[in-house]
């Protein structure tokens, strides 16, 4: 069983930055790809960015690129997302996922969402 737990959402003015984490547990942290999601009200949801197994290939939203870093630390279990420069566009439920493999789709498991909320 895969546990993924969010934290770090919160509401923000445009401009500013937000630090999310996803703790994992259930499963060999380093053996698979990962990703943030997001969804907004009313919009599918999206692949923010992922990242490889070994965190040596990332993939970006054109929407987030320059503004957004994602990193793993493979030794903790945990994934984070550096926010910055938010806009209020950026508004979402962020889900942490783990991929059943070591590419970068396929994503399996999810966690329950933290909320980001920027203002203008």
């Amino acid at each position: 069983q895969v546990q993924l737990v969010e934290s770090g959402g919160g509401l923000v003015q445009a401009g500013g930055s937000l630090r999310l984490s996803c703790a994992a547990s259930g499963r060999t942290f380093s053996r698979y790809a990962m990703g943030w999601f997001r969804q907004a009200p009313g919009k599918e949801r999206e692949l923010v960015v992922g990242i490889s197994w070994g965190g040596g290939v990332t993939d970006y939203a054109d929407s987030v690129k320059g503004r957004f870093t994602i990193s793993r630390d493979n030794a903790r279990n945990t994934m984070y997302l550096q926010m910055n420069s938010l806009k209020p566009e950026d508004t979402a439920i962020y889900y942490c996922a783990a991929a059943r493999g070591t590419a970068i789709r396929d994503f399996a498991y999810w966690g329950q969402g933290t909320q980001v909320t920027v203002s203008s």
